[in-house]
């Protein structure tokens, strides 16, 4: 029986728990919190990433590594490597965990990106956006998820709050830590993602493309199948085909994109299971989680046809009244695990129909039982449109 080991214990490690039981997996999670959520499903290391013995501890008992998110060290990952298979391997981690080395791949790739420049100080800061133009965007290269670690630049002078001047106050003290990045602003149309794996032999495949919506950097619904033509398809699958080979990939992960006048254009890469695809649970052949698995395994990969069309919503801070999703016959309902807190990820909700309309119907129903109707207005629109 293989043992495999997951660095972090969020949900989306419960979740890879949850859909690898079934396959007769067994798992072992390490995180630096005891009371991490997928500790409830799965034995627990409990130790600093960087800690080589309780690293050690976590390689003598597992089989195969994977992780949860992002941002676990690429060293400790490296670490690993030397001592069990790690999948994805700590260079697809390390390319992922730094904007610039993954800006720079995308290009490398002929893969469409918004015009970036790396920044390490002040003055390199008002040289960048002179040369892509504001609005833009200071990121940090490293450590930003979910909205943080950014700041929009408006303007290059004044006192609006969205300066030069008010950005490198904001960020400034980041630039020797983990580096800064400044990247154009891109006023698209709308944001998609590819969720895709590739196994141990190279095999690639991908679910049909999904559509996002996000609120204060935060994503906040997606929904499948995207309405995109076959030439769009196409193009977002090729870039994350061409990507996955690049780095020598194993397991899933999401390509972000931007649309814009019929152009992909690559946000970011996402070195795990990811929030736009946790409509797969229900609304998919196989999961994202199951499919993780079997990559990282070296189980044949699983089937990703979409069965009907599949909205998944987010729920932030705290959960609410379960009941009007689970009233409804295509209501699935997740709860993390978590105690509720501002801005944190504590569950979602998918919802499923073969039928778009009646899919439209189900998520105005839940939006006005939960006052969620800014939530589903957009997808409401689109499934509609």
């Amino acid at each position: 029986m293989i043992t495999v080991g997951i660095l972090g214990g969020g949900q989306l490690a419960r979740m890879l728990a949850l859909s690898g039981a079934p396959l007769g997996l067994r798992f072992l999670v390490m995180d630096t919190s005891p009371d991490a959520c997928a500790g409830q499903f799965a034995p627990m290391v409990v130790g600093d990433y960087r800690d080589e013995t309780a690293l050690a501890e976590f390689a003598s008992r597992v089989d195969v590594a994977t992780f949860d998110f992002e941002n676990v060290p690429a060293e400790s990952a490296r670490w690993l490597a030397e001592r069990v298979p790690v999948f994805p391997s700590p260079r697809a981690l390390a390319t992922a965990q730094d904007r610039l080395a993954e800006k720079t791949l995308f290009r490398e790739l002929g893969i469409p990106v918004p015009d970036f420049v790396p920044v390490d100080s002040r003055e390199e800061l008002e040289a960048a956006v002179a040369h892509v133009g504001a609005p833009c965007i200071l990121k940090t290269r490293r450590l930003g998820y979910d909205g943080k670690g950014q700041f929009r630049i408006r303007q290059t002078r004044g006192n609006g709050g969205a300066s030069v001047d008010d950005a490198w106050e904001a960020l400034g003290a980041q630039a020797e830590k983990v580096g800064l990045i400044v990247e154009a602003f891109v006023p698209f149309e709308r944001e998609l993602s590819v969720v895709a794996m590739r196994g141990r032999d190279g095999e690639f495949r991908s679910w049909p493309l999904t559509e996002n919506w996000h609120v204060d950097g935060v994503l906040s619904a997606s929904l499948a199948p995207a309405r995109v033509d076959d030439a769009m398809a196409a193009q977002a699958l090729g870039h994350a085909q061409r990507l996955a080979d690049a780095v020598g990939y194993v397991g899933v992960f999401a390509l972000e994109l931007f649309q814009r006048d019929g152009v992909l254009l690559a946000n970011e890469l996402a070195p795990r299971v990811h929030n736009s695809g946790h409509w797969t649970i229900e609304g998919s052949e196989t999961s994202q989680f199951e499919n993780h698995m079997r990559a990282v395994a070296g189980l044949p990969l699983g089937d990703t046809r979409m069965l009907g069309h599949a909205c998944m919503l987010n729920w932030i801070g705290a959960m609410p009244d379960p009941a009007p999703v689970l009233a409804e016959s295509g209501g699935h309902w997740h709860d993390y695990g978590k105690a509720p807190r501002e801005g944190r990820k504590v569950g979602h909700a998918t919802l499923r129909s073969d039928d778009p309309a009646a899919l439209a119907q189900a998520l105005e129903r839940v939006g006005a039982t939960l006052g969620r109707e800014a939530q589903v207005a957009p997808v409401v629109a689109r499934l509609r449109g």
